[in-house]
């Protein structure tokens, strides 16, 4: 009897972490000689567990934000209705209530059943290991390749983050072409927190998917002011995200009791570029934001 993809995927000797936090070559050969073995079998996987389908995402993503958006799109210069959605939490970062918390429990149930497939996925050894984290976009290796997620996380970006960000930041109009994103999570004594350091991305959305059950304390997110040197220190509720430029500082703190987790997803120029501080843009109008770049997808990683 032959033995299927997922099969196949399920059996693979996974790299150590050691190997790893060593980025040592034979990390990267595991991930390149397996890359369309690991794409077939989230695609079977998908098709033979139909109930770890992903949820529509009409219903999780916030009755008011869906609405604004929705019309933004069909009438782009009803892009102000945004405005009394998005607050200003510190110089240059915005939060926003992206999710409804009450329907979280659905994707982060689709989100256990992908740490149950038992298919091997790559965590985020970018600045840290994030040992519990999972790389989303296609660009990268060990990916979550599978399908419905894949739709889903086109649509946070095409449809959502972009548009917003470029509300918020017209000069990244041209920086933002190309995509990436990853989940963390933080939990007491494993991976608790982040040192200070900036993004290489234009811009970043940071989207908390904590339950409003599951509590937690610490794991706050600084943010300093460049100018002033101040430290804003910010928490996440359920649902919420945060948007801020890639070159705005921040740090997480130690996260002590519970867990927290996150999707974090960046938009970037073709082969990472990124604006300068000094940067200066053309006004743009409304009808160039609500558009989706046809700029062909690169294969550039930051990490």
């Amino acid at each position: 009897m032959s033995v299927s993809q997922l099969e196949r995927a399920r059996n693979l000797e996974r790299p150590s972490r050691e190997a790893m936090l060593q980025r040592a070559p034979s990390v990267q050969q595991f991930w390149n000689t397996n890359r369309k073995l690991l794409s077939e079998a989230w695609h079977e996987w998908e098709a033979v567990t139909k109930e770890n389908l992903l949820p529509a995402s009409d219903g999780l993503l916030d009755a008011d934000l869906k609405e604004a958006i929705t019309q933004a799109w069909q009438d782009p210069s009803k892009e102000f209705l945004l405005a009394n959605l998005l607050r200003k939490v510190s110089p240059g970062v915005y939060q926003l209530q992206l999710f409804n918390p009450e329907r979280l429990n659905e994707l982060r149930a689709y989100l256990d059943s992908v740490a149950d497939a038992q298919i091997p996925l790559r965590p985020p050894y970018g600045i840290a290991l994030n040992r519990l984290g999972v790389m989303l976009d296609s660009r990268s290796e060990g990916y979550l390749a599978a399908p419905s997620f894949q739709s889903f996380y086109r649509e946070l970006l095409d449809k959502y983050m972009r548009p917003i960000a470029r509300f918020l930041f017209p000069e990244l109009m041209g920086y933002d072409s190309q995509t990436f994103g990853f989940s963390i999570q933080y939990q007491a004594g494993v991976d608790t927190s982040l040192q200070l350091h900036t993004d290489a991305s234009a811009a970043t959305l940071n989207i908390n998917l904590n339950l409003p059950e599951e509590e937690f304390t610490g794991s706050e997110v600084d943010f300093y002011n460049p100018v002033t040197g101040a430290v804003n220190r910010l928490s996440f509720e359920p649902g919420t995200a945060m948007i801020h430029r890639g070159n705005i500082p921040h740090a997480a703190q130690p996260i002590t009791s519970g867990s927290r987790t996150n999707l974090v997803l960046w938009l970037y120029g073709d082969n990472g570029e990124i604006p300068s501080h000094s940067v200066i843009r053309e006004e743009t109008h409304a009808h160039q934001r609500w558009t989706v770049p046809q700029d062909k997808r690169d294969e550039f990683a930051p990490f």
